[in-house]
């Protein structure tokens, strides 16, 4: 699913999911715009998330597309609503979307599942940790702008402490704990940070150990978002280009895959806090 810098990530999915739709019912752009009464333009442009879309009329599409399943209609038709925009729309001249596209997704997901390798979850990052990490950038950012971006993800993470919090699921790989980023000082705080979030009842913070034979994923950051049914779940990755969003079925299938086989792996919640307690004690 392609993003893009004028168009909200929510409606671009649903723009998607609707053509998906279509397509399995075996009618042509031109077709559909026939049976709702209007121009073959109306059907594309909403499929390209370009024209915002009444509940009502998901409804109407969903009803000549003959969609039975319930619940995924009425979870389309709930990302109506307009441009609605979030917090994140002040970070927009100033940020690559594919970020503002990574908030927007945080903000609307029933469930997060994370698995990261060489870096602390972003959300369960401190200032500290956050801007020296972000010192290593390539190419190299401007002191205001590692500034910026750290603002940015101190605000992302009130997903998981404001309001009704988002459950949240991180598998962290030993390695990211023991890295070191921003010396001993820095460490250590991001080491007791996780400690103490970590006894909140929405997060659930797991480490796998070095010595764990196998590992099955790449090392590649993965973020798992749950959506309200499983057709709208969404799969980023973090890469070296920026934010990948994936949402066909195989590759949420795979992905899950790899976090149930991650999470096997894994310590329990209580031996993990365990072996964070010993490497802050050796920080």
């Amino acid at each position: 699913m392609p993003s893009s810098t004028n168009v909200p990530l929510r409606q671009q999915r649903l723009g998607a999911e609707l053509r998906k739709l279509r397509e399995r019912a075996g009618l042509t752009s031109t077709a559909a715009a026939n049976l709702l009464g209007g121009p073959q333009a109306r059907i594309s442009n909403i499929e390209a998330g370009r024209y915002a879309v009444s509940a009502d009329r998901v409804r109407a599409l969903a009803h000549n597309y003959t969609c039975a399943d319930d619940q995924y209609v009425d979870a389309l038709a709930d990302m109506t609503g307009g441009r609605k925009r979030g917090w994140w729309e002040e970070y927009r001249d100033t940020l690559p979307s594919g970020l503002l596209d990574l908030a927007e997704l945080e903000h609307h997901a029933e469930q997060l599942r994370v698995a990261v390798t060489i870096h602390v979850p972003g959300l369960l990052q401190t200032t500290g940790h956050a801007r020296a990490t972000m010192r290593e950038s390539v190419p190299p950012l401007r002191p205001y702008e590692i500034e910026h971006r750290v603002s940015y993800r101190v605000k992302r993470q009130a997903v998981l402490f404001e309001g009704t919090p988002t459950p949240y699921r991180a598998i962290v790989h030993e390695a990211a704990l023991r890295m070191g980023f921003g010396g001993a000082d820095v460490a250590r705080e991001q080491l007791e940070y996780l400690l103490e979030v970590s006894e909140h009842d929405t997060i659930d913070l797991r480490v796998i150990p070095f010595g764990e034979a196998g590992f099955p994923a790449s090392g590649q950051p993965i973020t798992y978002a749950l959506g309200p049914v499983p057709q709208l779940d969404t799969v980023v990755l973090d890469t070296d280009h920026g934010c990948e969003f994936l949402d066909a079925a195989a590759q949420l299938e795979r992905y899950r895959s790899v976090l149930e086989r991650m999470d096997a792996r894994a310590l329990s919640e209580s031996k993990s806090r365990t072996l964070i307690q010993h490497i802050a004690r050796d920080t």
